[in-house]
């Protein structure tokens, strides 16, 4: 008797290799080996009219994913366009994948649904030497928010370290993703938490991963990026807080900075000697704002500095350019000289009419070109 509630020929599949290779995947075998008894040859193809009369629970979407799944494990070879562009799905089995019971010499029975072998490690593979993560994966990592440099900087050793190892699996692109994710995590940890609860030091410096992501990932000059270190360390030293986020705290003070030295520099790229009535624009004082220098010391630099340019006669196209460099480098040198005079036991007092003095012996040029201050 026939019930009502099953009008059609159900699906029959493995508990063992659902076990095995999933559920889904264990279905998704199970409709295309019994269409494979109804093929002949051994490539076999269903549009998608017939992949959605047996399988009307799922979407596209899911039987590219799930035949995707199949090939990764090595239980089929996909030999058409994914589902979604192509609209079917062309396959052949891996060796000892489809096999059926002979038919009975008897009387004729109802259909025999195909037994898949057991899924075992001969339809795993080794990692090709070329092995590349495909579009869909490079797709599901991005849903991490994970780079796609920092993805591909992973692929070498990844295949280096299975080619090594000499193991075959059914999905590589599983491993690889798992790879990635947990090294991202690593890589962020290591580059916003690795600081613990500390003051800032004098001798602090950003970490290498900070300084490369700020000059190779947000293509800022690495001479800005070591030209904001000592103001950047001053001005917490004053502050005397307690953090553990420093290199995070460095990366957005330099892009902030860095969009206003942007926007600040001159589009005429016609070099000209600088007017006798020159100013700083409005947008250097901003940059000189947010790497924490007076401004009333930065404006008493314009005389010295209008006078040195104008008797040198030189040509430039970005006189702001110029001045934000000579500014913070008297600024940094003030304040190194401040700080030697204090752990020496000098009269403080007297130190800055002494570092003006000497910094007078040295022509403007020198200043600008000597970065052993940053050192």
């Amino acid at each position: 008797m026939e019930s009502s509630l099953i009008p059609e020929q159900p699906l029959l599949i493995s508990p063992s290799l659902a076990a095995t290779i999933g559920l889904e995947e264990a279905i998704l075998l199970a409709v295309l080996s019994d269409a494979a008894l109804h093929q002949v040859g051994t490539a076999y193809h269903l549009n998608r009219q017939q992949i959605q009369r047996r399988l009307p629970f799922w979407s596209d979407a899911d039987v590219q994913r799930i035949s995707k799944n199949l090939q990764e494990k090595g239980i089929v070879t996909l030999t058409g366009a994914p589902y979604l562009q192509s609209q079917s799905i062309a396959w052949c089995f891996s060796e000892g994948v489809l096999a059926t019971e002979p038919s009975s010499a008897a009387t004729p029975s109802a259909p025999q649904a195909p037994r898949p072998a057991p899924i075992t490690g001969r339809q795993s593979n080794q990692i090709a030497p070329n092995w590349q993560p495909d579009s869909e994966l490079m797709a599901q990592l991005a849903q991490y928010s994970i780079p796609d440099y920092f993805i591909r900087q992973q692929v070498p050793e990844f295949v280096t370290y299975w080619r090594e190892r000499a193991e075959a699996h059914h999905a590589w692109g599983n491993k690889f993703l798992k790879q990635v994710v947990r090294r991202w995590r690593e890589h962020q940890t290591g580059l916003f938490q690795r600081d613990q609860d500390t003051a800032m030091t004098a001798d602090w410096r950003p970490s290498r991963d900070a300084v490369e992501l700020l000059v190779r990932h947000s293509g800022i000059s690495l001479t800005f990026v070591e030209d904001a270190i000592p103001e950047f360390v001053l001005y917490w030293q004053e502050r005397g807080e307690i953090g553990r986020t420093w290199n995070s705290k460095f990366t957005q003070h330099v892009k902030r900075q860095w969009a206003r030295f942007t926007s600040a520099i001159e589009h005429d790229t016609e070099p000209k000697r600088i007017p006798d009535n020159w100013q700083p624009s409005e947008d250097a004082y901003d940059v000189l704002t947010l790497a924490n220098i007076d401004l009333e010391f930065a404006k008493r630099q314009v005389a010295e500095f209008v006078l040195f340019w104008r008797e040198s006669n030189k040509l430039y196209s970005s006189w702001n350019t110029k001045f934000l460099q000579h500014v913070k480098y008297h600024w940094a040198r003030q304040h190194a000289l401040t700080n030697t005079a204090t752990q020496g036991n000098h009269h403080v007092q007297q130190q800055p009419s002494a570092g003006a003095s000497a910094t007078r012996d040295r022509s403007l040029i020198e200043d600008l070109t000597d970065r052993s201050w940053a050192s």
